[in-house]
C-alpha cells in the first residue's frame, strides 16, 4: 500500500497543477508593447491588464494617441483577445513565453493583412 500511495504522489502533484489557475501564467500589470501594424508600420506604447475573473481580463491599449479598449481570456499557454478600434472589431491572439511576454498576431474585421506584437512586463 505504502508503494502504491507513494508512486501516486508524482501524479497527484501534476493534477494539482493542472488545475491551477490558467492565468496564473499571465498577471495583471502594465506591458511595454512592440508591434507592427496591418499597413507594415512599426508602433509602440503599453498594455494594461486588469484581472476580472478566474481567466479573464480587462485590457487597455494606449499607442500613440489611440486608447483601445478590448478583453481577453486565458486558455493554457495562449491569452486570445477581442479589441473595438473605433467602430471596427479586432482580435488578437498571443502565446504566453517564459516571464509572462506576451507575442502574437492581430487583425481587424475586413483587414487583408496581420500585424504582430510584443507585450514584455514592467
Amino acid at each position: 500500500m505504502k508503494r502504491l500511495l507513494l508512486a501516486a504522489a508524482p501524479l497527484a502533484f501534476l493534477w494539482a497543477a493542472a488545475l491551477a489557475s490558467p492565468a496564473a501564467a499571465q498577471r495583471s500589470g502594465v506591458y511595454d508593447v512592440t508591434g507592427t501594424a496591418l499597413d507594415g508600420t512599426e508602433y509602440t506604447g503599453t498594455l494594461t491588464l486588469q484581472q476580472v475573473g478566474i481567466a479573464s481580463f480587462r485590457i487597455l491599449w494606449s499607442i500613440g494617441a489611440d486608447t483601445i479598449e478590448g478583453v481577453g481570456v486565458v486558455s493554457g499557454l495562449t491569452f486570445s483577445t477581442a479589441f473595438q478600434i473605433g467602430d471596427q472589431a479586432g482580435m488578437a491572439i498571443y502565446e504566453i513565453r517564459p516571464g509572462g511576454v506576451l507575442e502574437g498576431t492581430w487583425t481587424a474585421i475586413g483587414a487583408f493583412t496581420t500585424g504582430r506584437e510584443t507585450a514584455r512586463p514592467r
